[in-house]
C-alpha cells in the first residue's frame, strides 16, 4: 500500500467526504481557508449534510485553516470550487490562489492532485506554473502532478466517494502508478487510469455537458407540449416504455455542476478556434427556465381570477437540488425574481437551507410560518413536503387556488377541491 501523508486543500463537498474516507487508512490534514468552517468541523458539526456527526468525529483528521498545516504532508489533494464569473466565464481564482499556497510548502518527491472541474488542459496550463513559480522546484523533476475529477453528487446516499469508479491520470507513468495505488486504497470499486491528464480534464466536463444538453432537450419538449396541451410527463412516460429510451426529465438546472461545466468546455473550445453551438443552446434553455415557470404561474393566476398585486404565491424549496443545503447556482431565485417583478408577494420555505445564507447570498427571507397563498409552486422536491403531500399543502392555500408542481411528484388522482394543478 502507497503510504502518503495527505492533506486535503478544501473541505467542501468534495473534499471532506473524500478526507473521511482517506483517514479510515491513515492521519488526514484536512485544511480550508474558512475559520467558521474548521471551527465547525472540529465540533462534529458538517453543514453540508454529506457527512454523518458520528463519522466527522471519528475521522482522524487534523482540521486546519492554517496553511504552514500543509507542511507535514506530501500528497496534496486540491477539491476546490471553480465557478463561473457573471459573464458564464470559467474563474479559476480558487484553484490557483489554492495552488499559490501549497506551493510555498512543496517538497522533492510530493504529488499534487487536483479534483475541482477544469477545461482540458487548465490544470498543466494554469496550476502547474503557479506551483513551479512559487514553489522554485519543476514539475517532472522535483515533484509531479495528477488529475482525478471528482464525482460528488450532493445529497446521494447511494453513490458515495468510495463506491463510484475514480477516473486518474498523471504527469508521468510513475506518478499514475503512485496516485492510483493511493486511491484504490479507498476506492473499493477501483480506478479509471486515463491516458493523461487532459483526457480526464474532458471526461469530468463530458459527464455533466451530456446531463446538462439532455436535460435541455427534455425543458423544451415540455414548452412544447404545454402549448399542445399535454402534460410532458405522461409524454414521457409512454415514450420511456421503449427499451433505449433515455429517462431524463424537464426542471431547473441548478448547482456547481450541470449548470456550469458547460461553460468551462465552451471556453476552452473558442480558445481552439471553435464556437459551439448545441451546448450553449442547451444552456441557454436551462437558464431560461425559472423565468418560464414565472410567467406560466402568472398565466394561470390572472386565469383564476386573481388581482397580481393582491395575490400571494409560496414557493417551497430554494435549494439547487433535493434534500440538500447547498445554493450554489439555484435557479428557484430566478422564479421568485420574476413574480416580484410582476407585483406578486412571494414567501419562500425551505427547511435544508440556512437562512442566513439565503438572505446573504440571494436577498430572499425564508419563512418558517407561511400565510395562505393563492397559489403554492413546489420547487425543489424535498422528501419532508412529499411526506407530507397535499393534505399539509392544502393548509397553505387559500382556495380557488393554483399549484405549480415543476417536478411532477404531487398526486394527480387526489388533489383536493378548488385546486388547479399545474405540471411542468
Amino acid at each position: 500500500m502507497q503510504q502518503r501523508r495527505i492533506a486535503m486543500i478544501g473541505l467542501g463537498y468534495v473534499g471532506l467526504p473524500a478526507a473521511v474516507a482517506f483517514a479510515k487508512h491513515a492521519p488526514v490534514i484536512g485544511f480550508d481557508h474558512n475559520p467558521a468552517r474548521i471551527q465547525a468541523l472540529q465540533m462534529g458539526i458538517d453543514q453540508t449534510g454529506e457527512v454523518e456527526t458520528e463519522h466527522l468525529k471519528a475521522a482522524n483528521i487534523n482540521f486546519s485553516y492554517k496553511a504552514a498545516s500543509l507542511a507535514d504532508a506530501d500528497f496534496y489533494i486540491v477539491a476546490v470550487p471553480t465557478p463561473v464569473d457573471d459573464n458564464n466565464e470559467p474563474d479559476l481564482t480558487p484553484v490557483l490562489s489554492a495552488s499559490k499556497t501549497l506551493a510555498h510548502y512543496l517538497k522533492a518527491g510530493d504529488i499534487v492532485v487536483y479534483e475541482s472541474t477544469v477545461y482540458p488542459g487548465a490544470t498543466e496550463e494554469r496550476c502547474l506554473p503557479v506551483l513551479e513559480r512559487y514553489s522554485g522546484l519543476q514539475c517532472g523533476k522535483d515533484f509531479s502532478i495528477a488529475y482525478s475529477p471528482e464525482r460528488i453528487n450532493p445529497g446521494d446516499k447511494v453513490h458515495r466517494f468510495d463506491n463510484v469508479v475514480k477516473i486518474v491520470s498523471a504527469y508521468d507513468a510513475a506518478t499514475l502508478d503512485i496516485v492510483s495505488a493511493v486511491y484504490e486504497q479507498v476506492v473499493h470499486v477501483g480506478v479509471h487510469r486515463a491516458p493523461n491528464i487532459k483526457v480526464a480534464e474532458a471526461a469530468k466536463v463530458v459527464e455533466n455537458t451530456q446531463r446538462d444538453t439532455n436535460i435541455a432537450l427534455m425543458n423544451e419538449l415540455a414548452m412544447i407540449f404545454d402549448r399542445l396541451g399535454i402534460d410532458s410527463h405522461d409524454v414521457l412516460a409512454a415514450a420511456g416504455s421503449k427499451w433505449n429510451f433515455l429517462p431524463f426529465t424537464p426542471g431547473l438546472v441548478g448547482g456547481h455542476c450541470i449548470g456550469v461545466d458547460p461553460y468551462y468546455l465552451v471556453d476552452k473550445a473558442k480558445q481552439v478556434g471553435y464556437d459551439a453551438h448545441l451546448i450553449p443552446a442547451g444552456r441557454q434553455i436551462n437558464d431560461s427556465i425559472g423565468g418560464f415557470i414565472a410567467e406560466r404561474s402568472i398565466d394561470k393566476l390572472i386565469g383564476a381570477g386573481c388581482l397580481l398585486e393582491e395575490s400571494t404565491v409560496t414557493v417551497l424549496g430554494l435549494a439547487f437540488k433535493e434534500d440538500v443545503p447547498d445554493l450554489r447556482n439555484t435557479r428557484v431565485v430566478d422564479i421568485v425574481d420574476a413574480l416580484k417583478v410582476k407585483g406578486v408577494t412571494v414567501q419562500v420555505h425551505d427547511p435544508f437551507v440556512d437562512s442566513t445564507e439565503a438572505l446573504q447570498y440571494h436577498q430572499i427571507e425564508l419563512l418558517t410560518e407561511l400565510k395562505p397563498a393563492q397559489a403554492l409552486i413546489l420547487a425543489v422536491a424535498h422528501q419532508p413536503y412529499l411526506a407530507q403531500g397535499w393534505e399539509w399543502i392544502e393548509t397553505l392555500l387559500e382556495k380557488p387556488a393554483v399549484v405549480i408542481d415543476i417536478k411532477g411528484v404531487l398526486d394527480r388522482d387526489t388533489v383536493p377541491e378548488q385546486v388547479q394543478l399545474w405540471r411542468f
